[in-house]
């Protein structure tokens, strides 16, 4: 699957997204299934869920006039549907369900290492990688990112630290009014998004035998136009060089993956079933997921075809936001740096 997805759709750049969606069952037998909140539903109910692997996120079609135009995606098999504690601790409702013994309890954040690790194995070309805040506030996750030498753009809470410099809310509310820039984070479905984003380059940590670090580290803030008061915050990982439409963009690509889900689900049927066990849950997840990958390709093709015929609150004192050439960064003043920024 991955291997076919990779030769149709993949391109240097992509963007790896992980989320998990939930398929409503009723009962107490079918492999997987608690009480737990379901975003699906918005409220309390049982539903199964399933991490599966997503798409590379956004795939890049170039034109001659415009580039950067939002193709289809695709969602991924995954190798396992997580289990909640009330089956894993019960093994003999894992053995009549049959599922497999290897199949354990694992948090949210390490199932995305998991298969991010899967994806970077494989043919896939992954460039960047990003998440909701439930991902996001993950620092192990972001710490195995930044050592595979791979870009992020994390959603992270408002509450999220940020080493030297405090709650990422308290530091988003002291840059200055010229930080804001007004940028689109890709097209919807009435239009460019635009919102205003603020970022700023965290203070530069060496390598301990004294390298140029490769990547720089940011941190960016996203606030709606129509409601200013409404902040999304990020943790940013990207190579030097990388300027802020771009984050903008990998931030913004996060939303494919509903339209992905939806898709799959209503074209694919990838939550119409009614097996209960285990294999029957994994064999049809991944026939529809099969299904979805090569419709997404085939739309690609058609797009393609067709773009080439027609061509067309506190403040801190004082504030740490500081510019440089074209764009802000952080400067930590230090007892023993004299107001440098910190390096080790």
């Amino acid at each position: 699957m991955q291997e076919y997805v990779a030769e149709e759709l993949g391109e240097p750049d992509g963007v790896l997204i992980i989320d998990d969606t939930g398929f409503l069952k009723k009962g107490t037998v079918s492999a997987g299934v608690q009480r737990q909140y379901s975003g699906t539903a918005g409220r309390t109910e049982i539903p199964q869920r399933g991490y599966p692997q997503p798409d590379r996120g956004l795939r890049r079609l170039r034109f001659p006039v415009r580039t950067g135009t939002g193709g289809p995606g695709v969602v991924f098999p995954e190798g396992a549907e997580p289990q909640p504690k009330s089956w894993t601790s019960d093994r003999d409702r894992c053995e009549a369900a049959k599922i497999p013994d290897d199949r354990d309890f694992a948090t949210k954040g390490d199932l995305a290492k998991a298969m991010i690790q899967r994806a970077l194995a494989s043919p896939l070309p992954i460039a960047w990688v990003t998440a909701d805040s439930a991902y996001g506030q993950e620092w192990r996750l972001r710490r195995m990112l930044e050592e595979a030498g791979v870009g992020y753009v994390l959603a992270v809470p408002k509450s999220q630290p940020v080493p030297a410099l405090g709650r990422i809310d308290l530091v988003i509310a002291q840059a200055p009014d010229e930080a804001w820039e007004r940028h689109s984070c890709g097209d919807g479905a009435k239009g460019p998004r635009v919102y205003d984003w603020a970022a700023a380059k965290l203070p530069v940590i060496y390598d301990f035998d004294g390298d140029q670090p490769m990547h720089d580290r940011w941190v960016l803030a996203r606030r709606s136009l129509a409601r200013p008061e409404e902040v999304a915050y990020y943790l940013a990982y990207a190579p030097v060089g990388t300027e802020v439409p771009e984050l903008a963009r990998i931030a913004g690509s996060r939303w494919a993956i509903e339209e992905c889900f939806q898709a799959a689900k209503n074209e694919c049927g990838l939550d119409q079933y009614e097996v209960r066990r285990y294999s029957g849950w994994y064999r049809h997840i991944t026939l529809a997921m099969l299904a979805h990958a090569f419709l997404a390709a085939m739309s690609a093709t058609a797009t393609t075809a067709r773009g080439v015929a027609e061509t067309v609150p506190v403040t801190l004192h004082p504030s740490p936001w500081q510019k440089s050439g074209g764009s802000w960064q952080f400067t930590v003043p230090h007892r023993h740096t004299g107001g440098k920024p910190i390096t080790r």
